[in-house]
Protein backbone atom coordinates (compact mmCIF):
# COMPACT_ATOMS: atom_id res chain seq x y z
CA UNK A 1 0.00 0.00 0.00
CA UNK A 2 1.53 3.16 -0.93
CA UNK A 3 0.71 5.69 1.68
CA UNK A 4 1.33 9.55 0.88
CA UNK A 5 4.68 10.61 2.65
CA UNK A 6 4.02 13.84 3.87
CA UNK A 7 7.51 14.30 3.31
CA UNK A 8 8.95 17.63 2.54
CA UNK A 9 12.54 18.53 1.00
CA UNK A 10 15.05 21.17 1.24
CA UNK A 11 15.10 22.87 -2.20
CA UNK A 12 18.12 21.53 -4.56
CA UNK A 13 19.73 24.67 -3.86
CA UNK A 14 19.49 24.45 -0.39
CA UNK A 15 20.04 20.79 -0.04
CA UNK A 16 23.15 20.38 -2.30
CA UNK A 17 24.66 23.32 -3.32
CA UNK A 18 26.21 22.41 -6.69
CA UNK A 19 22.28 22.34 -7.80
CA UNK A 20 21.36 25.74 -8.99
CA UNK A 21 18.28 24.56 -10.05
CA UNK A 22 14.77 25.26 -7.66
CA UNK A 23 12.79 21.84 -8.16
CA UNK A 24 13.86 18.33 -7.35
CA UNK A 25 13.34 16.19 -10.83
CA UNK A 26 11.03 13.40 -9.51
CA UNK A 27 8.59 13.16 -6.44
CA UNK A 28 9.65 12.10 -3.02
CA UNK A 29 7.73 8.97 -3.35
CA UNK A 30 9.30 7.48 -6.54
CA UNK A 31 12.66 7.38 -4.65
CA UNK A 32 10.87 5.59 -1.45
CA UNK A 33 8.37 3.13 -3.15
CA UNK A 34 9.84 2.73 -6.97
CA UNK A 35 12.94 3.68 -8.14
CA UNK A 36 14.59 5.94 -11.00
CA UNK A 37 16.16 4.30 -13.14
CA UNK A 38 18.75 5.70 -16.04
CA UNK A 39 20.78 3.91 -18.77
CA UNK A 40 24.96 4.92 -18.45
CA UNK A 41 27.96 3.25 -20.07
CA UNK A 42 30.38 2.33 -16.92
CA UNK A 43 33.80 3.44 -17.43
CA UNK A 44 34.82 1.87 -14.43
CA UNK A 45 36.44 2.15 -11.24
CA UNK A 46 39.56 3.04 -9.46
CA UNK A 47 40.71 2.96 -6.07
CA UNK A 48 40.99 6.74 -4.56
CA UNK A 49 43.75 6.50 -2.55
CA UNK A 50 43.90 10.38 -1.05
CA UNK A 51 40.57 11.52 -0.63
CA UNK A 52 39.98 15.19 -1.29
CA UNK A 53 35.90 15.76 -2.28
CA UNK A 54 35.18 16.39 -5.64
CA UNK A 55 38.64 17.10 -6.66
CA UNK A 56 39.14 13.10 -6.31
CA UNK A 57 35.83 12.61 -8.26
CA UNK A 58 36.85 15.22 -11.13
CA UNK A 59 40.43 13.68 -11.30
CA UNK A 60 38.71 10.09 -11.35
CA UNK A 61 36.47 11.13 -14.49
CA UNK A 62 39.93 12.50 -16.35
CA UNK A 63 41.75 9.00 -16.21
CA UNK A 64 39.24 6.72 -16.76
CA UNK A 65 37.92 9.26 -19.62
CA UNK A 66 41.49 8.92 -21.24
CA UNK A 67 42.03 5.10 -20.34
CA UNK A 68 38.34 3.93 -22.13
CA UNK A 69 38.79 6.47 -24.90
CA UNK A 70 40.41 3.63 -27.17
CA UNK A 71 38.02 0.81 -25.44
CA UNK A 72 35.64 -0.36 -28.65
CA UNK A 73 32.82 -1.49 -26.33
CA UNK A 74 32.12 0.35 -22.95
CA UNK A 75 29.10 -1.52 -20.66
CA UNK A 76 25.80 -0.40 -20.83
CA UNK A 77 24.81 -0.23 -17.38
CA UNK A 78 21.20 0.73 -16.16
CA UNK A 79 21.86 2.99 -12.80
CA UNK A 80 18.67 2.29 -10.54
CA UNK A 81 18.58 4.99 -7.44
CA UNK A 82 16.44 4.72 -4.66
CA UNK A 83 16.47 6.69 -1.12
CA UNK A 84 18.35 3.23 0.08
CA UNK A 85 21.08 3.52 -2.45
CA UNK A 86 22.42 2.93 -6.08
CA UNK A 87 22.58 -0.30 -7.77
CA UNK A 88 24.32 -0.74 -11.50
CA UNK A 89 22.22 -3.59 -13.24
CA UNK A 90 23.73 -4.99 -16.68
CA UNK A 91 21.68 -3.22 -19.23
CA UNK A 92 22.25 -6.23 -21.02
CA UNK A 93 20.93 -9.02 -19.14
CA UNK A 94 19.20 -7.22 -16.26
CA UNK A 95 21.37 -8.68 -13.60
CA UNK A 96 22.44 -6.93 -10.47
CA UNK A 97 26.43 -6.09 -10.95
CA UNK A 98 26.72 -3.84 -7.84
CA UNK A 99 24.46 -2.28 -5.12
CA UNK A 100 25.91 0.88 -2.90
CA UNK A 101 24.17 2.01 0.25
CA UNK A 102 23.36 5.96 0.04
CA UNK A 103 25.20 6.28 3.81
CA UNK A 104 28.45 4.87 1.98
CA UNK A 105 28.24 7.41 -1.34
CA UNK A 106 29.59 10.41 -1.47
CA UNK A 107 31.40 13.10 -3.72
CA UNK A 108 28.76 12.59 -6.81
CA UNK A 109 30.12 15.34 -9.78
CA UNK A 110 30.25 16.48 -13.59
CA UNK A 111 33.38 16.03 -14.79
CA UNK A 112 34.26 19.25 -16.08
CA UNK A 113 36.10 19.18 -18.47
CA UNK A 114 33.29 16.84 -20.36
CA UNK A 115 29.70 17.53 -18.64
CA UNK A 116 28.61 13.87 -19.88
CA UNK A 117 31.15 12.26 -17.90
CA UNK A 118 29.87 12.08 -14.18
CA UNK A 119 31.33 9.77 -10.99
CA UNK A 120 30.44 8.99 -7.46
CA UNK A 121 32.98 7.61 -4.65
CA UNK A 122 31.74 4.56 -2.41
CA UNK A 123 33.96 3.52 0.39
CA UNK A 124 34.12 -0.15 0.55
CA UNK A 125 33.05 -1.41 4.35
CA UNK A 126 35.43 -4.16 4.66
CA UNK A 127 38.43 -2.97 3.62
CA UNK A 128 37.72 1.03 4.15
CA UNK A 129 39.40 1.91 0.98
CA UNK A 130 37.71 4.30 -1.29
CA UNK A 131 36.25 4.03 -5.04
CA UNK A 132 35.51 6.59 -7.48
CA UNK A 133 32.68 4.89 -9.85
CA UNK A 134 33.22 6.41 -13.60
CA UNK A 135 29.95 6.79 -15.67
CA UNK A 136 29.05 8.68 -18.93
CA UNK A 137 25.44 9.32 -20.95
CA UNK A 138 25.00 10.36 -24.49
CA UNK A 139 23.40 14.00 -23.45
CA UNK A 140 25.17 16.37 -20.77
CA UNK A 141 20.94 17.17 -19.94
CA UNK A 142 20.63 13.28 -18.79
CA UNK A 143 24.25 13.59 -16.52
CA UNK A 144 23.07 16.41 -15.12
CA UNK A 145 19.54 14.65 -14.53
CA UNK A 146 21.20 11.52 -12.74
CA UNK A 147 23.71 13.81 -10.91
CA UNK A 148 20.47 16.00 -9.69
CA UNK A 149 18.48 12.46 -8.84
CA UNK A 150 21.24 11.60 -6.45
CA UNK A 151 21.31 14.68 -4.58
CA UNK A 152 17.61 14.07 -4.49
CA UNK A 153 18.15 10.52 -3.04
CA UNK A 154 20.91 11.77 -0.34
CA UNK A 155 17.68 14.91 0.70
CA UNK A 156 15.03 12.04 0.94
CA UNK A 157 17.61 9.75 2.80
CA UNK A 158 18.39 12.77 5.49
CA UNK A 159 14.36 13.76 5.63
CA UNK A 160 13.92 9.76 6.28
CA UNK A 161 15.97 9.56 8.78
CA UNK A 162 14.93 12.43 10.78
CA UNK A 163 11.32 11.69 10.57
CA UNK A 164 12.45 8.50 12.53
CA UNK A 165 14.19 10.39 15.23
CA UNK A 166 11.18 13.02 16.09
CA UNK A 167 8.96 9.72 15.80
CA UNK A 168 10.91 7.97 18.76
CA UNK A 169 10.54 10.05 21.51
CA UNK A 170 7.03 9.73 21.36
CA UNK A 171 6.91 6.20 21.40
CA UNK A 172 9.24 6.31 24.44
CA UNK A 173 6.77 8.49 26.22
CA UNK A 174 4.19 6.30 25.73
CA UNK A 175 5.19 3.89 28.25
CA UNK A 176 7.59 1.17 28.20
CA UNK A 177 4.79 -1.83 28.71
CA UNK A 178 2.18 -2.71 26.49
CA UNK A 179 -1.54 -4.32 27.45
CA UNK A 180 -1.97 -7.90 26.38
CA UNK A 181 -5.80 -9.19 27.07
CA UNK A 182 -4.61 -10.92 30.20
CA UNK A 183 -3.38 -7.57 31.60
CA UNK A 184 -0.24 -8.22 32.41
CA UNK A 185 2.33 -5.87 31.56
CA UNK A 186 4.88 -6.90 28.74
CA UNK A 187 8.19 -5.56 28.03
CA UNK A 188 7.91 -3.50 24.46
CA UNK A 189 10.97 -5.10 22.50
CA UNK A 190 13.50 -2.65 22.37
CA UNK A 191 14.49 -1.22 18.24
CA UNK A 192 18.67 -1.96 17.53
CA UNK A 193 20.51 1.33 17.82
CA UNK A 194 23.64 0.26 15.75
CA UNK A 195 23.18 2.18 13.04
CA UNK A 196 25.86 4.95 12.45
Amino acid sequence: DRRESKLTLRPPSLAAPYAPVQNWQHQPEKLIFESCGYEANYLGSMLIKDLRGTESTQDACAKMRKSTEHMKKIPTIILSITYKGVKFIDASNKNVIAEHEIRNISCAAQDPEDLCTFAYITKDLQTSHHYCHVFSTVDVNLTYEIILTLGQAFEVAYQLALQAQRAKPLGAAAGETIETKSSKPVPKPRAGMRKS
